[in-house]
């Protein structure tokens, strides 16, 4: 077995440089690094994990919280999915390797984490009913990320979500409507985008003086049929109604639904935006908000890594998402009842 010592003599350095060049620790010039990592892999080197844990005491492992009871999506989500595709490659390329953890044998998400002698947590998306496990993360010193919701004490990197709530607002306003709706997923404690979405397309609102609370609905989950059934709800209420802005493109898959059913023609009669930019909504012309998944992986899994080298990073960064024009949404001169 080729060990360390054995490239410490074939490249003339010595064995602390070499073990710093390979565990990618040390400030090394780049120079010096490559030629020990193409000595190592030449003489067939098979690093030593055991020991590599020993040495550095670190496990080189990242933990990821990755449920997904609300959409029911699993790894096809529009978000998550990419997010952790990415960010998975950026830690790998870093050295370490993930693991998800979970909520099986009565752990929780913290109890796990320690079970497995993690490095860092990187949150991706919790199950809706475990708010309460998060604690634990937030009085500890273990490096954490979230990506999707936030958590005082826990660095997040996060959609601007306020900023979409507020675009897309704007955007139905100078195209000419007055009565706009918003369909809300679940508020869950878990999710922040529901309301952060919300308070940006009220805000909006509100600057054009055309804000009115019963034009707001909430489903009762995140799937299409909760979507129809709160637009429904919310079409039966105000009969004035010309757009809408939803949560997310799941729910507008709702909204078209109910509008197919009932004869309502999208945009003629209804406009409507909806937030991921699934695949599904270009086929369907759905104007909506794409998230940036790369840009919030990359910096989410740069603020892994600092926090694991000890170095300060800030509660929370959030990403701009950017609107993608459909036709979904036209402009009115008049308003249209229905009856």
């Amino acid at each position: 077995m080729v060990t360390i010592y054995d490239i410490a003599e074939a490249t003339g350095y010595s064995a602390p440089t070499v073990s710093k060049a390979l565990n990618g620790q040390g400030s090394l010039s780049e120079e010096t690094r490559q030629k020990i990592m193409a000595k190592a892999k030449e003489l067939g080197y098979e690093p030593n994990i055991t020991a590599r844990t020993l040495t550095t005491k670190r496990s080189y492992l990242i933990g990821v919280i990755y449920d997904d009871t609300g959409m029911n999506m699993g790894f096809s989500h529009p978000l998550f999915s990419p997010v952790l595709t990415r960010f998975r490659e950026k830690i790998e390329a870093a050295g370490y390797d993930i693991i998800f953890l979970s909520r099986h044998f009565d752990m929780t998400y913290f109890s796990h984490a320690n079970f497995r002698s993690i490095d860092g947590v990187i949150i991706i998306n919790p199950a809706t009913n475990t708010p309460a496990d998060f604690e634990d993360f937030v009085r500890t010193n273990l490096p954490r990320v979230s990506t999707n919701s936030v958590f005082d004490g826990i660095c997040t990197v996060i959609t601007a979500n306020e900023q979409g709530g507020y675009e897309a607002a704007e955007y139905l306003v100078k195209h000419g409507h007055k009565k706009i709706g918003y369909i809300s997923a679940p508020v869950d404690g878990i999710s922040t985008a529901p309301d952060e979405r919300f308070t940006g397309f009220k805000s909006a609102l509100e600057n054009y003086h055309l804000y009115d609370d019963s034009f707001y609905e909430l489903s009762s989950g995140w799937d299409k049929e909760s979507a129809a059934e709160a637009f429904g709800r919310l079409i039966k209420r105000r009969k004035d109604l010309t757009a809408v802005f939803v949560t997310n493109d799941q729910l507008a898959f709702g909204v078209y639904e109910y509008a197919k059913k009932h004869g309502i023609r999208i945009p003629e009669d209804i406009s409507v935006i909806g937030f991921d930019d699934e695949i599904a909504s270009e086929y369907l012309g759905l104007t909506t908000f794409r998230q940036s998944t790369t840009e919030i992986a990359d910096i989410a899994s740069q603020m892994m890594l600092d926090q694991i080298d000890g170095k300060q990073v800030p509660p929370i960064i959030r990403c701009r998402a950017e609107i993608v024009e459909r036709n979904s949404v036209k402009t009115i001169k008049g308003l249209r009842f229905f009856g």
